[in-house]
């Protein structure tokens, strides 16, 4: 597949325009005097529609990235992210419902995270390859019609093979989350990465509770009702609000972008420090959650269902936070937000492991601290990883997800088997242990170091992102300065 063989993939060039086609109109120099091509405006989304004027890409007037958008960029990823969650509360119904065992059953989370997987590896790429524009509103359209199935279907093996698919298409905000840092200023892309993140993280928390009130009191077919009606807003809305933007590498095809994919994940020190911190995160954050359902249902708390589901509504709060999380990276080098972060992670990992079986309160305040400091290191690490190279943000970011995918099963798998082996407090010490992993990781290679330095530290140890940036600027001003200097004295 290549992007001439993409029906989102059209490319704008300013010299060199694309086959001619009628959802393009090409307009000339205003002066007249050269037959050169401007850059060419592209007037429908997916040839069809007729995108709003305000919205069509226009280099004299680049779009801006406020606060408005920002926040629907968030709101997007919480309903689209939300699809692979709404299943985990329902698997009891969904036995009920289609006469199976709860082993069978059980396929479907299964199946919708390897679809969300596939989806990774093969489509958030295309965000480095087409217009992000076309891209999302074809994402938003295939998972939104796909619910209908879901919503519908009396047969099991149908029920799981739309789950694949919709988990597949389901990766929207990987698709947002570089154009959101494309778009804003790069003094606040740290900002804007994190209420895009902060709505990725509310998506997980809020799509089981969602689910498990709808489903105690309503069919657990009006979950999918739901799912249906909250992404069809996003689809309107990403219609009216979302601004066309060019793709970014003219000279790539589709095989080009998966290779690259691929040997940046072995030749990039920064990605692949920032991948191993995430696997370790994600392992922790997967470890507390699955077994703090276990903790809270047994002595000495012995709660219900409903009330363990309602310690995500705790977790949401530290979520919340990610927007004055992502102003203070803005301040920060972000290994210094990094190695912070995982910091006050130990502490509270610490109250945890201490309390966390004997006090509810201990667990109260471990469940925010752990949900705020676990956003503030995510934030850190993907900006990291998008300062790497602009052009490839949409690749980087597939691999640095990806890696929080693997960290999610292993968090999952392991955690729970050492909880049911050896209690809380076990489980407790495994993630003090990862956690301790992070930190060696970090310290191997410091704050400014060059982009292929594996190891060590190079550059100074400076913590504020300002004076660091007007030091290379300064740097890279002198040898002009001195070239001036040199051709002054020549003539």
């Amino acid at each position: 597949m290549t992007r001439a063989s993409s029906p989102t993939a059209t490319v704008t060039h300013p010299t060199r325009p694309p086959t001619p086609s009628h959802d393009i109109e090409e307009r000339k120099d205003e002066a007249g005097s050269s037959n050169e091509l401007e850059e060419p405006r592209y007037t429908k989304d997916l040839g069809l529609i007729p995108t709003p004027k305000h919205l069509r890409y226009d280099p004299a007037r680049p779009p801006h990235f406020g606060i408005a958008l920002n926040v629907a960029f968030g709101f997007a990823s919480t309903f689209t992210v939300a699809n692979l969650y709404y299943c985990q509360p329902l698997l009891i119904q969904l036995s009920l419902a289609f006469n199976v065992t709860y082993g069978e059953v059980s396929r479907i989370p299964t199946l919708i995270q390897a679809g969300y997987a596939t989806g990774l590896v093969l489509i958030s790429p295309l965000g480095d390859l087409v217009r992000r524009r076309q891209l999302i509103l074809l994402l938003v359209l295939l998972s939104t019609s796909l619910t209908i199935g879901l919503a519908s279907t009396s047969n099991l093996h149908v029920f799981e093979a739309i789950s694949f698919l919709v988990g597949a298409v389901s990766v929207t905000p990987q698709v947002l989350l570089p154009l959101a840092a494309d778009l804003a200023p790069e003094k606040r892309r740290a900002s804007a990465v994190s209420v895009v993140l902060s709505g990725l993280l509310f998506g997980i928390l809020v799509a089981r509770v969602l689910a498990g009130v709808i489903a105690e009191f309503r069919s657990w077919r009006v979950v999918y009702y739901f799912a249906l009606g909250v992404q069809a807003a996003v689809l309107v809305g990403s219609y009216v609000l979302l601004p066309d933007y060019p793709s970014k590498n003219v000279d790539l095809t589709y095989f080009n972008i998966l290779w690259t994919m691929v040997k940046y994940a072995v030749t990039e020190p920064i990605l692949i420090q920032a991948c191993l911190v995430s696997i370790a995160s994600s392992a922790c954050f997967s470890n507390f959650w699955v077994t703090l359902t276990f903790l809270l249902g047994e002595a000495p708390y012995n709660y219900s269902t409903l009330v363990i589901g309602l310690f995500g509504l705790v977790g949401m709060v530290g979520v919340a936070m990610g927007p004055v999380v992502g102003h203070i990276i803005d301040r920060l080098v972000p290994w210094y937000a990094s190695l912070f972060s995982v910091a006050m992670l130990l502490i509270f990992q610490s109250v945890q492991l201490g309390a966390g079986g004997i006090n509810i309160g201990a667990v109260i305040v471990a469940v925010l601290g752990l949900d705020l400091f676990r956003q503030m290191l995510q934030v850190s690490l993907t900006t990291a990883v998008f300062s790497i190279s602009a052009a490839a943000r949409a690749r980087m970011n597939a691999l640095n997800i990806l890696s929080i995918f693997i960290g999610q099963v292993m968090g999952t798998s392991v955690g729970t088997q050492v909880f049911v082996s050896h209690g809380w407090r076990a489980g407790a010490a495994l993630n003090m242990g990862w956690y301790g992993w992070i930190v060696f990781v970090l310290l191997i290679r410091g704050p400014h170091c060059k982009r292929y330095t594996w190891f060590g530290y190079e550059g100074g140890l400076e913590s504020n992102k300002k004076l660091v940036e007007a030091r290379k600027r300064a740097e890279e001003e002198k040898p002009v300065e001195t070239s001036a200097v040199e051709e002054k004295e020549k003539s």
